[in-house]
């Protein structure tokens, strides 16, 4: 399905459940799209405890962009096509992440999208390198629990703990979490479950 966004159209995948306890809206990194193995298998863990999985490919990477622009543009187009897909799923509670770019949309926006939790995977504290540049306060001010899922060998760090609901940090992974993304999936799924009776 296409949205039409400020930023332009973003194209949106779903994969529905019958009787979902929830929507989950997921997206990519700068660079990325929404066939990544990890984003592929926590929509298989999601959708196997119930939850309907919305993958969004964002306007900036319909156009053929690698970056993603200004945050408050990018912000803008995800609560609108958020919304969006909200109207096509009403009452449904919310989920919304992403990966590395996607998870700090994901966590700056939650508020104003109106979601119940934020699933952060691969959250890119700084950039490589530059451990001054820290993106922490985008997790604290999510204003809703928030379970991130960092590799060990991940480039652009790891978050505290503290700054975190739930942090898992897998042994092996880096910034792809490309190893095991069944385990990844698996992360995501037992924490969201217990949420959505």
């Amino acid at each position: 399905m296409r949205i039409v966004t400020p930023a332009g159209p973003a194209i949106v995948e779903v994969d529905e459940v019958p009787r979902p306890r929830f929507l989950f809206v997921l997206t990519h990194g700068s660079a990325g799209g929404v066939e990544a193995p990890d984003l592929l298998a926590v929509r298989d863990a999601v959708s196997a405890i119930g939850g309907t999985v919305a993958r969004v490919l964002q306007p900036f990477r319909v156009a053929g962009a690698r970056a993603p622009g200004s945050p408050a543009r990018q912000d803008e187009a995800w609560t609108t096509l958020v919304a969006a897909v909200r109207e096509r799923f009403p009452g449904l509670a919310l989920v919304q992440g992403g990966r590395s770019n996607g998870a700090r949309v994901a966590c700056r926006t939650a508020r104003a999208a109106g979601a119940e939790a934020v699933v952060a995977l691969a959250f890119p504290l700084h950039p490589p390198g530059r451990p001054e540049r820290s993106r922490a306060g985008e997790l604290r001010e999510a204003g809703v629990d928030v379970l991130v899922v960092s590799g060990d060998r991940d480039r652009f760090g790891v978050p505290e703990e503290a700054d975190t609901t739930r942090l898992v940090v897998l042994a092996g992974e880096g910034h792809d979490l490309s190893k095991n993304p069944a385990q990844v999936g698996e992360v995501v799924a037992s924490w969201l479950c217990p949420r959505f009776p």
